[in-house]
């Protein structure tokens, strides 16, 4: 096999900041973007400098994390359904003194977060306390966020195969800060042919396509039931 020669490339620093000003002031004035970060790539700058001169006139965006209330449970066709898991919410707040807690988070680069806030409206609707985690948060983020909030639960959203790498991660982070009693589940796009290493892992369930919230609630509170028992 050929080895690949590897090309030294010299960065001229005066060039490299003369574009990165020049984009400054194209974004100030709304001229032709594409064409002053071609330029600027040209002279070796980076991304990451080309995104923080931008940034001085645009500012970052910073995705806001929230959840919408009474949407899920206004529209569920089965009423009795809703009221019985409801019903069974506040038997365990009588029961253990607190509503069940579960935090909803996205982990790695997985910024497919449609679905995590389905699920997490559902289960607030029906009388879940819900935390959402940020967008690509950490294992250790995740972690110190649910003992911080003293969750039982941690719902890994997962949607982009990262899955067999951050399930294991979570689960090992949780045990040295000290959360063994947290559970995790998991759900999204999950191989069935993965579904027996991430149990072994420390996932307690896994929920794919289709599952309904109704479903996953219950199973949910059997989960936190048996390690409050």
């Amino acid at each position: 096999m050929e080895r690949i020669r590897q090309i030294k490339v010299k960065r001229n620093s005066e060039k490299v900041q003369k574009s990165l000003d020049s984009l400054v002031e194209c974004a100030k004035s709304n001229g032709n973007l594409l064409d002053i970060c071609i330029d600027a790539a040209r002279n070796r700058a980076t991304l990451g400098e080309i995104s923080q001169s931008l940034e001085k006139v645009f500012g970052r965006f910073s995705g806001e994390v929230r959840s919408v209330s009474s949407i899920y449970s206004a529209n569920y066709t089965d009423a009795n359904e809703i009221h019985e898991i409801q019903k069974q919410v506040e038997e365990f707040n009588s029961i253990f003194g607190r509503r069940p807690r579960i935090l909803i988070v996205k982990l790695g680069q997985d910024g497919h977060d449609r679905g995590a806030k389905v699920i997490a409206t559902g289960l607030a609707d029906l009388g879940f306390d819900v935390d959402i985690g940020g967008l690509f948060q950490t294992p250790v983020e995740a972690a110190k966020q649910a003992i911080e909030n003293d969750v039982h639960v941690i719902g890994v959203s997962s949607q982009a195969a990262g899955h067999n790498e951050l399930i294991p991660d979570l689960r090992n982070q949780l045990n040295l800060m000290g959360g063994n009693s947290i559970n995790i589940i998991v759900g999204g796009i999950i191989p069935t042919s993965d579904h027996q290493f991430l149990k072994s892992s420390g996932a307690k369930a896994i929920f794919g396509p289709g599952t309904t919230v109704p479903e996953a609630a219950n199973q949910i509170l059997d989960i936190i039931k048996k390690s409050e028992a």
